[in-house]
């Protein structure tokens, strides 16, 4: 068997090194890796993660890496995890850095041309695992209503309404009270089942 630190490096750092868009761009590439190929999480441990990725302050991919190392190494798992998903960029800026300008790449149609056929693609990568973790965590007719609403305030650039904190901050809370109401409904009902 593949020593589990190098299959982390070399997971996180293919996931670095071949997605464009940022870290919504890696999510399809990343489920498809450490929950279908490798099976270390689950699908519904997958949303949850992705979901405290994205709350955490900091690149998404990066976030993730962390929380899947450690899973599976602890601290250990989480640097090398941390470390293949950082590498390939680093690589690549100081490979531009080094032998290309900025006037090089302005001036260059190869990479214009380059950079406009990549961004559909880019869409479709962040549009994808929009669907599937949608799917996963279960939404429908009736939730939808929630992250609609949420993406029109947000969009609306109105003052306050439009800051994603305050929508992190209330989908914890509202998630901690409806826990809280939901283990206290059912604490109550297996009483008076016993109380029969």
């Amino acid at each position: 068997m593949q020593n589990i630190y190098l299959q982390l490096f070399l997971t996180f750092f293919k996931i670095g090194a071949f997605t464009f868009g940022g870290g919504w761009a890696m999510i399809a590439l990343i489920q498809k890796e450490v929950v279908d190929k490798y099976g270390w999480v689950n699908k519904e441990d997958f949303v949850d993660m992705l979901a405290v990725a994205q709350s955490m302050p900091g690149i998404l991919a990066v976030n993730f890496s962390v929380a899947i190392g450690d899973r599976l190494r602890g601290f250990k798992g989480s640097l090398v995890a941390a470390l293949g998903t950082i590498l390939p960029s680093f690589i690549i800026i100081l490979a531009i850095a080094m032998f290309l300008t900025p006037d090089t790449i302005k001036n260059n149609e190869t990479l214009n041309s380059i950079f406009k056929g990549i961004r559909p693609a880019v869409v479709a990568l962040i549009v994808a695992p929009v669907l599937t973790t949608a799917k996963t965590a279960k939404i429908n007719a009736k939730t939808a209503i929630i992250p609609i609403a949420v993406a029109l305030l947000i969009f609306s650039g109105l003052p306050f309404v439009s800051n994603p904190v305050l929508y992190i901050i209330l989908g914890g809370v509202g998630g901690y009270v409806y826990h809280t109401w939901r283990l206290s409904r059912e604490k109550n009902d297996t009483r008076k089942e016993g109380q029969q």
